[in-house]
């Protein structure tokens, strides 16, 4: 389907996608659970990292899929509807952009992998799973969930080019968002003073 000829269903995806990224899923799910608030621990990020520093794996699991829940599904309506891979990418964006700088948390977000994560195994699932496993390695083998995630996203743009070229702009904006998002990490990283997962 073509954005042009139907731009007012793709606006309101768009703003659908951005909406329901502007839910962190950290807060109410640390709320109900009666645990710290993420954005007072670690890298003080509402996401499912700090989740797990204040009450282990289970709440972080599921912060973690509902807000990889929050990034497919706008992408899969998307999809429904026809739309093509460009714009289905504008969505994914408009969902992680909604993280990151959500309306409901006064436009003060997260980091925005989660989401991305789960936009982009519906848009690019090779891509994706590939960054996934990079994240995991680099995971286990340092212990640092903020290197993990930017080594993984920064690989983003070289892998999409070779093996799902149309989603290349994406990854191209995602890398150079997530790196920027990482700045503080990255500068605690080299310092010496990063936390570990």
């Amino acid at each position: 389907m073509d954005v042009a000829s139907h731009p007012i269903l793709f606006i309101a995806i768009c703003a659908l996608a951005y909406l329901l990224g502007s839910v962190l899923f950290a807060i109410p799910i640390c709320q109900l659970s009666g645990l710290s608030d993420p954005r007072a621990l670690g890298s003080r990020n509402p996401g499912a990292t700090n989740v797990y520093r204040s009450g282990g794996p289970l709440p972080a699991i599921i912060t973690l899929l509902l807000d990889a829940l929050k990034g497919a599904a706008p992408v899969w309506l998307a999809q429904q509807f026809g739309f093509s891979v460009f714009a289905q990418a504008m969505v994914a964006l408009c969902a992680v952009t909604g993280h990151m700088v959500p309306v409901w948390y006064r436009f003060q977000g997260g980091k925005g992998v989660a989401t991305a994560l789960g936009s982009g195994l519906v848009l690019a699932p090779l891509t994706t799973s590939l960054l996934a496993l990079i994240w995991l390695l680099v995971l286990w083998r340092w212990r640092i969930s903020a290197l993990a995630s930017v080594i993984a996203l920064g690989s983003g743009p070289v892998i999409s080019a070779l093996l799902e070229p149309e989603t290349l702009p994406m990854f191209g904006l995602l890398a150079i968002v997530i790196v920027i998002r990482h700045r503080n990490n990255l500068i605690r990283l080299a310092q010496g003073r990063e936390s570990r997962f």
